[in-house]
């Protein structure tokens, strides 16, 4: 059975996210002074939550230790780092940039990896050769993955419907080429269920009332169909999901 923790107020919740990070942090680090913290976030109000919740969380910032952070994302847009559709780009402006010495270097030196920003444009061969580069840069498993859930229960670039069928039934590979995106851009990369299934820590965050509905079909219902719930039935316990009062509104309180 998956864990979830519900809240009132926006403050609460992301607080307690910070506080869950942080203690997947030192349970990763813990007696091993060269040890590294390898987590995977996706992009969109993820971000905005780790700002919130990590940066500018006044408790919770000491405690972070950013230097032995190797940070990278679930799922990436094949744009150019500036363009606003860029996971990378997004994450940058809300929590990078913030760790911004006044002589512009970065603060504390969390380690992040990138797609090949230079294949980016490139065509059907450069696409799938970006998958397979960032799929050589992972570690054998994650830490702690971040996931968010779309009205439609994709997570990463997981969608729902037969069409999507070659990422979501992909067992041999970990990265691969989304080339039919429903939700622009077409093109991206998405990390498959074979590395969200071997990962320690899966957490999602959900928020807001454009969420009841799926939060319902995928809590609830627990439609097989849908990319969120194939996760909690393949990590199970590991899971935990994070919601405010306005997500779960569907989903009764002792569920």
């Amino acid at each position: 059975m998956v864990g979830l923790q519900r809240f009132s107020e926006e403050k609460a919740l992301v607080h307690e996210f910070g506080k869950y990070i942080v203690e997947k942090q030192d349970s990763a680090l813990a007696g091993n002074a060269n040890a590294v913290f390898n987590i995977a976030i996706s992009g969109g109000s993820m971000n905005e939550a780790l700002y919130e919740g990590l940066v500018n969380d006044k408790e919770i910032f000491p405690h972070i230790k950013w230097p032995q952070w190797r940070i990278f994302f679930c799922d990436e847009r094949l744009v150019p780092f500036e363009d606003l559709q860029s996971n990378y780009g997004q994450f940058k402006k809300a929590v990078l940039d913030p760790l911004v010495h006044e002589d512009g270097q970065l603060n504390l030196g969390p380690t992040v990896y990138t797609i090949n920003e230079s294949l980016v444009g490139g065509g059907e061969k450069a696409n799938k050769k970006i998958a397979e580069e960032y799929a050589s840069l992972l570690p054998a498993a994650f830490d702690l993955m971040l996931l968010g859930c779309g009205d439609d229960g994709h997570t990463c670039s997981l969608f729902p419907g037969v069409e999507f069928n070659y990422l979501v039934e992909e067992m041999s590979s970990k990265v691969l080429w989304c080339h039919n995106s429903p939700k622009p851009p077409k093109d991206r990369i998405t990390f498959t269920l074979a590395v969200i299934a071997v990962a320690k820590n899966v957490c999602f965050l959900a928020r807001g009332p454009s969420k009841k509905a799926i939060m319902h079909d995928v809590l609830i219902v627990k439609n097989s169909e849908l990319p969120a719930v194939l996760v909690n039935e393949m990590v199970g316990a590991k899971v935990t999901w994070f919601l405010d009062d306005k997500a779960g509104a569907l989903v009764p309180k002792n569920c």
